[in-house]
């Protein structure tokens, strides 16, 4: 009874397996189903973010969209000759070429200040006076004494005369007239002391009016009229800075030292640019005038000394700016843009768009880079178009649909009609109508912007670091 028990149990068993198989194969089916379908919108919406908005443009920028029949767009320019000047550039400040601070040389009391704050005084104006009546005094004090003694040096010359002539006669010894000489003697030192110390107190009258030592520009007032100044007080009166001509103090890397140095015992004289804080405005021009010494080992750089007219006064003392030392001239170079450069296993190479609109891989030598342009010694020739803009995409053979950066620029900026016609359309929708959902036009931008990041990367990737090496056709 026991074993007809189980039979009987044993259908039902069988009967839900197979009914949860079922379950299982429906659900899988199901999530097929919407799988494709949400792949189908992505793909769709993809498409229509990526697709040209015209037949003549091709993709967006970088070549991620073919031009008609396959090509591939990129911007392109052509390999020039033009004179290459080479510059390097050092971080500096401007310095007064000559700062006085003016003090006074006798103490007193300042009287008088004879200048405005900030104006421009030459060499010997006077800025600035002491009372002089204490000078005055001692001036005639020693007047005084001078006369006192001059009359006494005349009574002694007199006395050493007439004892020479009693020495002569055999009246008084030769004794007493040496003395009386010796007396003479001591009087005329003290006529000459006198006199010294009227010329001392001639020179303290004198320097009661202080006068401008240099031609410049003056400061802020320091002391006011009315105060005792003193020649020991260590702030002095007012300072003044030469600010016509003004030198540029700047450092350059000690790698470039033995190039400036070979320019300067050449003879040649080398022009300095005093550009602003961010080297977009050109502030003044003037020339190098020397080199510092030694050289900083704390920051491996060495100074250098320019020196500017500075008509304009565009330069002021302790003014930041950054110094272009113009080198040398490179005469005839073939320049092309910087962004045409690439590097791979096998050296530097360029892509050069062919007649035939395909594109070949090209090795050269690079020159020298100066700003968005390089020189190129070896590889290529004026007028060879090279490729700026697209390489991500770009191999040995590849069509292209060639533009030039003017041209790009204007095929991607929409006509301003179109934008109009666009935002009365977008206007006169509701908010809601039209509203792919989040099915629709979510996921497809998502995909475009993650297409887009990729690229981006690689073609960075591939200039930084070569891309492990160049296409096999240049190799």
């Amino acid at each position: 009874m026991a074993q007809d028990q189980m039979h009987a149990e044993a259908p039902p068993r069988r009967s839900m397996g197979r009914v949860v198989l079922l379950l299982v194969v429906v659900a899988a089916c199901v999530a097929g189903f919407f799988a494709w379908r949400r792949y189908s919108t992505q793909a769709a919406s993809a498409a229509q973010t990526d697709a040209p908005q015209d037949g003549n443009r091709g993709g967006g920028r970088g070549g991620r969209g073919g031009g008609g029949g396959g090509a591939v767009a990129v911007v392109v320019a052509a390999a020039q000759q033009q004179d290459l000047p080479i510059y390097l550039d050092g971080l500096g400040s401007a310095t007064a070429f000559n700062t006085v601070t003016v003090k006074t040389r006798i103490d007193g009391q300042l009287v008088e200040v004879d200048f405005q704050e900030g104006q421009d005084v030459n060499k010997g104006d006077l800025v600035a006076k002491i009372d002089t009546r204490p000078y005055e005094v001692a001036l005639a004090q020693a007047q005084a004494v001078l006369q006192k003694d001059q009359a006494q040096l005349a009574d002694a010359k007199h006395n050493a005369d007439r004892d020479q002539e009693l020495v002569k006669q055999g009246v008084i010894p030769q004794q007493q007239a040496d003395t009386q000489t010796a007396v003479a003697a001591q009087l005329a030192a003290s006529v000459l002391a006198d006199q010294a110390q009227i010329d001392n107190a001639k020179l303290n009258i004198t320097y009661c009016n202080i006068t401008a030592p240099i031609s410049g520009r003056i400061g802020l007032r320091l002391v006011d009229a009315g105060n005792i100044v003193h020649a020991s007080d260590q702030s002095g009166l007012l300072v003044i800075t030469q600010v016509q001509p003004i030198a540029v103090l700047f450092s350059l890397p000690e790698d470039n030292l033995p190039a400036v140095v070979a320019r300067m015992r050449s003879g040649a004289s080398l022009s300095v640019r005093a550009m602003s804080r961010d080297s977009g405005t050109q502030l003044a021009s003037g020339t190098l005038l020397t080199i510092d010494n030694a050289i900083d080992q704390t920051t491996g750089t060495f100074k250098l000394k320019a020196v500017f007219d500075n008509a304009e006064r565009s330069l002021w003392p302790n003014q930041f700016v950054n110094a272009r030392l113009l080198l040398d001239v490179k005469k005839n170079a073939t320049v092309i843009p910087a962004a045409a450069v690439q590097t791979g296993s096998q050296g530097t190479f360029v892509y050069v768009v062919k007649p035939n609109s395909t594109v070949d891989v090209q090795l050269i030598t690079a020159g020298v880079a100066q700003g968005d342009v390089v020189s190129v010694d070896k590889g290529l020739s004026v007028g060879d178009r090279v490729v700026t803009d697209g390489q991500d995409r770009l191999r040995a053979g590849t069509l292209v649909d060639a533009q030039t950066a003017a041209g790009a620029a204007a095929a991607a900026a929409p006509a301003p009609q179109a934008q109009a016609d666009g935002g009365r359309r977008r206007s006169a929708q509701s908010p809601g109508a039209g509203d792919p959902g989040p099915q629709g036009s979510q996921p497809g931008t998502r995909r475009g912007q993650a297409d887009g990041r990729q690229g981006g990367g690689n073609r960075q990737g591939f200039r930084a670091q070569g891309g492990g090496a160049p296409p096999t056709s240049a190799q």
